[in-house]
């Protein structure tokens, strides 16, 4: 086991479905792969929103947040993210300060502007479908949201009062901005948030995390620029296995791109498809990190110094729970993350 890096090491959750299980056995995975992730020494452990997909079960965060937090003892539990277009800056206030009431100095609220579906998806969330709401209202909602947190709304704002009103006892959640692209860089920067970058979705963010940290305006939350990477990972014992294990992922990646829905197919059905597609791969533009323990880390290495990154995500979607439980524990031991966390 080599020196212990400066980044910490989290967690981020999609909820996959394997072919021939279901959402409750996903959601279940998910429960159990949080407490594996608790005991080996993860910071974070954050769950995603994606709607109406056979292939992802987590299209409610703040429904899982809560049940996690409840059956985890230390690991901070938190959304990447919530899709704050969709809804009301004032219930997902309401939201996140009940959880925090439940998970004091636990919960973390992770903000996207992506829709986490197609169109028809956007318009279904709606209340009101009688036309499509702007998404470039993002940075007013998110700083109505921010203050209701801070009481910082004018006296004279209609919603000013109710920020008393919000779940008591549990302080407020750390609140992150999350995405793939400059406008999201430019957000954190502004409203002085930590920012969580998708590589796995991106892999050409490093500018984007630098000029968010170059723009950066201190405020009450966070003093200094803070970045956290999620990056694609799979380890495994060697680097043929991990990357096998990863193919049901990227099979489920080119049907994606061809607006073709499944389940996480298995790696045998996986395997058979790609044989026969081998055109599939050729245009995939996103990063992967497959491999053994050290490779993984390795190249987890390098990512975080592209990007000057404080954090690291990793986040991957297998057919096999019990390979992903033990691609987290491989990871984890590499780093040493368990005496760490005792340690902290």
């Amino acid at each position: 086991m080599r020196d212990m890096p400066e980044y910490r090491l989290s967690v981020l959750d999609q909820s996959p479905i394997a072919e021939g299980r279901t959402a409750a056995d996903a959601i279940a995975d998910t429960i159990d792969l949080a407490r594996h992730a608790d005991a080996l020494g993860y910071h974070r452990y954050w769950v995603a929103e994606h709607h109406a997909s056979p292939a992802l079960a987590g299209a409610t965060p703040e429904a899982l947040i809560g049940p996690i937090a409840q059956a985890t003892t230390r690991i901070r539990v938190g959304s990447g993210g919530i899709m704050l277009p969709h809804y009301s800056p004032f219930k997902v206030a309401e939201t996140f300060a009940l959880l925090s009431a439940l998970a004091p100095g636990r919960i973390d609220l992770g903000l996207g502007r992506a829709p986490g579906g197609d169109g028809r998806i956007m318009l279904a969330l709606q209340r009101d479908r009688s036309r499509r709401m702007p998404h470039d209202d993002f940075p007013n909602n998110l700083a109505e949201l921010l203050a209701y947190f801070d009481g910082t709304l004018p006296e004279d704002h209609p919603f000013a009062p109710l920020a008393d009103t919000l779940p008591s006892g549990g302080g407020t959640p750390d609140i992150w901005l999350l995405g793939s692209s400059m406008d999201s860089a430019l957000w954190a920067a502004e409203a002085g948030l930590p920012y969580c970058f998708a590589d796995f979705i991106n892999p050409e963010g490093a500018a984007m995390t630098a000029e968010y940290r170059a723009r950066f305006k201190p405020s009450a939350r966070l003093a200094q620029p803070h970045t956290m990477v999620a990056s694609w990972v799979i380890a495994a014992e060697n680097a043929e296995t991990a990357a096998r294990l990863g193919k049901p992922a990227a099979m489920l990646g080119a049907l994606l791109r061809r607006n073709v829905l499944i389940p996480v197919p298995a790696i045998e059905t996986a395997e058979e498809w790609l044989d026969n597609n081998p055109a599939a791969l050729s245009t995939r533009k996103r990063r992967v990190i497959h491999g053994t323990p050290a490779e993984c880390r390795t190249a987890l290495d390098d990512v975080a110094r592209e990007y000057g990154a404080d954090e690291m995500m990793l986040v991957n979607i297998m057919a096999d729970h019990e390979a992903r439980r033990d691609s987290y524990r491989l990871v984890a031991e590499e780093y040493g993350l368990a005496s760490r966390a005792k340690a902290a």
